[in-house]
């Protein structure tokens, strides 16, 4: 007879703090389908944009850069909005500002009532709720458009505090949101943990708090300097709670 697997020991953690978009909610897949929209909607095939995947990696690309220079000061959140489709067109050697600015308007009207989550994000927030753990979030989203994607893919009812860049004044990987955050959800840095897709932002910003960290690796990507855990997959994390 085989002996018993050892139990599990109890975690440290009371508080669990979740990075929202690529870690639950699944932003790739959700802005494919707006950016297709909008170019279907807003004919832009006629206007000179002939291959949509390239407009598609593209905006991905112009977003990455533009929120980069936004989380470093650089840039102004209303001109980062619509100036990630400016550059996009512009590589289509389209230059206007009009349409540019409509496109931006359009993106984050429709951009929150997508609902594509990674597998396994209601189970898995079920499951850690159902454990006793206080879930929260800590988003580098806007006010606004972050509430109606929790509403809209249904995941507004999991979570005990929503903090949001905005919110906070300060956006991740600096100290002082998740400070914010800690304040916010009465919880000391020693019982928390926080779980997030992005090395520089979520991982390294949560060890300059001082709060021990899951890297969300749903790409297979290298994880260096190494997080306190890391998984593969939002399943994974019943092995670690």
């Amino acid at each position: 007879m085989s002996n018993p697997s050892p139990a599990k020991k109890r975690s440290p953690y009371r508080h669990l703090f979740f990075d929202l978009d690529h870690t639950l909610w699944d932003f790739e897949s959700n802005c494919r389908l707006t950016m297709a929209e909008i170019y279907d909607t807003m004919d832009l095939k006629a206007r000179g944009v002939d291959d949509f995947e390239r407009f598609h990696q593209l905006y991905l690309r112009h977003n990455d850069g533009l929120w980069e220079k936004y989380r470093n000061g650089q840039i102004r959140v209303e001109e980062m909005r619509w100036k990630r489709m400016w550059l996009t067109m512009l590589d289509f050697k389209i230059a206007d500002e009009g349409l540019c600015k409509n496109m931006g308007e359009v993106f984050l009207d429709l951009l929150p009532t997508r609902n594509i989550l990674f597998p396994n994000t209601l189970e898995i927030l079920r499951y850690l709720g159902d454990k006793g753990y206080a879930l929260h979030l800590i988003t580098n989203g806007f006010e606004k458009t972050q509430h109606a994607k929790l509403k809209n893919s249904g995941l507004d009812g999991f979570f005990q505090k929503v903090i949001t860049s905005e919110q906070a004044g300060s956006l991740k990987p600096k100290k002082e949101i998740f400070d914010y955050a800690l304040l916010q959800a009465a919880a000391l840095a020693t019982e928390s943990i926080m779980l997030g897709d992005s090395l520089e932002v979520d991982i390294q910003g949560a060890r300059n708090a001082g709060i021990d960290q899951v890297y969300v690796n749903h790409l297979g990507r290298p994880a260096m300097p190494q997080p306190t855990f890391v998984v593969g997959s939002l399943k994974e994390l019943e092995n670690i709670f």
